[in-house]
């Protein structure tokens, strides 16, 4: 590749043909401070600093003065070294991609037996500890092996693929804001909120889909491929693909359910999220360390706020919405003809049969049939969940504290 940069190009005073020459009346830029005045910084791009919520990058001479360094001479990245700086930089990003793997790939058999215990209205076990959710996780995975606590994965991936694409598009083409602004009003919050119940339902049928494959007992569940998710929504819309009973439930009957369980849970995950990074970075500010200090702890400062308010946020919002999301499930998984495990030996496979006529009846059926903590049939795995992801951090944490301890 050629380098874009013109011939004659030597500093500020380019023009497009050459270096221009001071005139009689200029003045050439004679000090620092002056020079400073037209230098600028790049964007902030998310990930590229340590910033938190509400932070902003500071002026290239904030806090380092411009002539502070010589020409020929390196600015001072702290205590550490360039090699503590690039392994702070490296460390952060494994610290997240733990994370985001913890949540989407290791807790995918909570999630599984999760859902197929809140369809399961003939469970006499409700699975609300921990414990005998670990206890029927084990009869599965032996029966039936590995892979039937692992079904359905590619399609949730999928599901928030869509997800993200979809609320993209419309953000693109219509005046519904993707993000809040700082100097927001009602009428920026109720379009970003529209935009979300938008993006639910359009993605509604697809996740319909997704719950089926994870819910479907592996013993006679055939290998689907990783677009069934996909073409079975489609038809699902459409009216054509496999056959359902008539018991199934139109989209129309499953829109308000699912855009309202979704609105919810942005908006209660949201509210958590910003409440404990208020928290902690208010906590952070009464204890900021000296200028030359290289305490530990200060570098993971920069890193664990985020994910610590994003996993509150995920845990109470899940906690708080359990009950309709039982709700909302077996309101999707209805008339699908689907054959989900017993969840109560763990060798053995049952039909779904409900009637449901919609939220109300399901909800009422729900509490007359199976009590109220027939809303929280499989809460045990939410448990095991988080305490999986609360594991997986602890360590990420200490082996990045290690490292930068060996490397100050």
């Amino acid at each position: 590749m050629h380098p874009r940069r013109p011939e004659g190009f030597d500093g500020l005073g380019y023009r497009g043909g050459g270096r221009e020459e001071p005139g009689p009346g200029a003045r050439p830029f004679g000090s620092a401070s002056e020079l400073g005045h037209w230098v600028t910084t790049p964007p902030d791009i998310p990930g590229s600093r340590n910033l938190h919520w509400g932070e902003k990058t500071p002026p290239y001479g904030a806090g380092t003065p411009l002539g502070g360094a010589g020409l020929n001479e390196e600015p001072n990245l702290g205590a550490g070294g360039p090699g503590a700086e690039q392994l702070n930089r490296f460390a952060g990003f494994g610290i997240g991609l733990a994370s985001l793997f913890t949540e989407n790939v290791l807790a995918h058999p909570c999630i599984v037996l999760r859902r197929q215990c809140q369809v399961n209205y003939h469970a006499r076990n409700y699975h609300l500890t921990p414990f005998t959710i670990v206890n029927i996780m084990y009869s599965i995975n032996k029966t039936q092996g590995p892979r039937a606590l692992w079904k359905g994965m590619g399609s949730t991936f999928i599901v928030q693929g869509i997800t993200l694409g979809t609320e993209g598009i419309i953000s693109e083409f219509t005046p519904l804001p993707r993000e809040l602004s700082h100097k927001w009003n009602l009428r920026q919050i109720g379009g970003h909120l529209l935009l979300k119940g938008l993006t639910h339902v359009i993605a509604m049928p697809f996740y319909s889909a997704s719950l089926i494959e994870t819910v479907q007992s592996e013993i006679i569940r055939d290998n689907p491929g990783i677009l069934d998710c996909v073409k079975e929504g489609i038809g699902r819309v459409v009216g054509m693909g496999v056959p359902h009973s008539k018991r199934l439930l139109p989209l129309m009957v499953l829109t308000f359910p699912t855009a309202l369980h979704g609105v919810l849970h942005y908006v209660i995950s949201s509210i958590i999220q910003k409440l404990v990074l208020f928290f902690l970075k208010r906590d952070n500010s009464h204890n900021l360390p000296a200028e030359s200090s290289t305490s530990v702890q200060s570098m993971l400062d920069a890193y664990f706020p985020e994910l610590i308010a994003s996993f509150a946020a995920s845990l109470c919002a899940d906690v708080m919405l359990y009950p309709l999301e039982t709700v909302l499930h077996r309101l999707h998984i209805q008339g699908t003809r689907t054959i989900i495990d017993n969840t109560d030996l763990g060798y053995e496979v049952l039909p779904i049969n409900t009637q449901y006529e919609g939220m109300r009846d399901c909800i009422n059926t729900i509490k007359r049939e199976e009590g109220m903590l027939g809303f929280y049939k499989g809460f045990g795995a939410v448990i095991v969940q988080y305490t999986l992801h609360v594991a997986v951090l602890q360590l990420t944490k200490i082996i990045y504290s290690t490292l930068l301890q060996n490397v100050s």
